[in-house]
């Protein structure tokens, strides 16, 4: 059976984007090595969700559908904050409002309509998934009417707005790639003929839970950070977000 042709592009951009997100975790905020690990982040993760939405569409895999578009949005809406100064919004952004006020209502639905139904929808999706990511996406389309209505963000507002969105889309490619039904790690050590000669720990379903909730610890870590470093925040307010655009001082060390 041969292989849609977008199939490498999706691995490939979904390997370097977990990859490229956890290197942007770790190296210091405002560097260069952080500015490059995140325009690798943001590249290979626009091409891995919008890859698998498009490989979702032809499987007819309504979940990966929402899944692809819901990463696409949170990682270039980040990256629409970065590369603005502050109070700066564009019609796009109108546009954008669209997604996660449609799909989070209809994912919403969809967990009601399994809670409640006689014959709920079967789709593979726990009932609590759904009104976690639709109460997720409901929360940017707030975050999103807000902005809008103020005339822009300004400050540690949208550093918050950029990190919780990039924190975000790295969470959802860590969940689809250790937690996923194809069980990646697994599939692509054993390709490699590696799997048996490795530790019954790298296959650990804990292990796999572990790394893909990471990105969320580390997310509400560095916004309790970003919130609380008052000394930092009047001298933020003055700067555009360093790794989009020229070298200015770290935020955080």
């Amino acid at each position: 059976m041969p292989y849609p042709p977008l199939l490498p592009v999706h691995i490939a951009g979904g390997v370097l984007g977990l990859l490229s997100g956890a290197a942007a975790m770790i190296f210091r905020k405002g560097s260069p090595r952080h500015a490059l690990a995140g325009k690798v982040f943001v590249a290979s993760m626009l091409a891995m969700s919008s890859s698998a939405a498009y490989l979702a569409v032809l499987k007819q895999q309504t979940p990966n559908i929402l899944g692809g578009i819901l990463t696409f949005y949170m990682v270039s809406t980040a990256w629409l904050t970065a590369r603005r100064k502050d109070g700066e919004t564009s019609k796009l952004d109108w546009i954008a409002l669209l997604i996660p006020l449609v799909t989070g209502t209809w994912v919403w639905a969809l967990g009601l309509q399994k809670l409640f139904s006689e014959t709920p929808l079967n789709d593979g999706v726990p009932v609590g998934m759904n009104f976690f990511i639709g109460s997720v996406m409901l929360l940017a389309a707030a975050g999103d009417i807000r902005m809008l209505a103020r005339g822009g963000l300004f400050g540690t507002k949208r550093l918050v707005r950029h990190l919780w969105r990039m924190c975000f889309g790295l969470f959802a490619a860590a969940g689809s790639f250790f937690l996923g039904p194809s069980n990646r790690p697994l599939r692509l050590l054993s390709s490699l003929g590696l799997a048996k000669h490795l530790p019954p720990v790298l296959f650990s379903t804990s292990l796999y839970l572990i790394l893909t909730i990471l990105p969320l610890v580390l997310m509400i870590f560095w916004l309790i950070r970003v919130w609380f470093a008052n000394p930092r925040r009047a001298a933020f307010r003055k700067q555009s977000l360093p790794w989009m655009s020229k070298p200015v001082s770290s935020v955080a060390k």
